[in-house]
């Protein structure tokens, strides 16, 4: 029976060994993989964070941009509203101003026909021939 030996405790001890050592190899690289895995999530979080911040900063950079602009729109157009108004508040003026100075006219002239009337004949009264 010499195809079938038994293997020798040194043997044994040895293969054990080697076992064990390929166990602790498996297990370091399986910490290494977690610890490469959990830096990476990290470098992406990382990552993430500092994009939204960059998205916030541009946010805030095209609403700053949009608020000068609307600003610069709506002070033209308040300035232009106020010429409006001032114009249209010197026009009322003048209005006023002809209406009270035909109305003493209109009312003298009333009183001036009705207090004193002329008889005479209207122009589109023809005389017959």
């Amino acid at each position: 029976m010499r195809g079938l030996q038994h293997p020798s405790s040194s043997a044994m001890a040895s293969q054990t060994q080697g076992i064990q050592q390929l166990l602790q190899a498996e297990k370091r690289a399986a910490e290494k993989v977690a610890e490469a895995r959990k830096r990476k999530a990290r470098r992406l979080r990382q990552a993430k964070e500092e994009a939204q911040g960059e998205i916030e900063q541009y946010r805030l950079e095209r609403e700053r941009d949009f608020q000068q602009k609307q600003q610069a729109a709506l002070g033209s157009q308040g300035h232009v509203s106020a010429e409006v108004e001032a114009g249209t508040r010197r026009r009322v003026q003048a209005l006023r101003g002809g209406q009270a100075q035909g109305k003493e006219r209109v009312l003298r002239r009333l009183l001036g026909l009705v207090c004193d009337p002329r008889p005479c004949l209207h122009p589109n009264l023809r005389e017959p021939a």
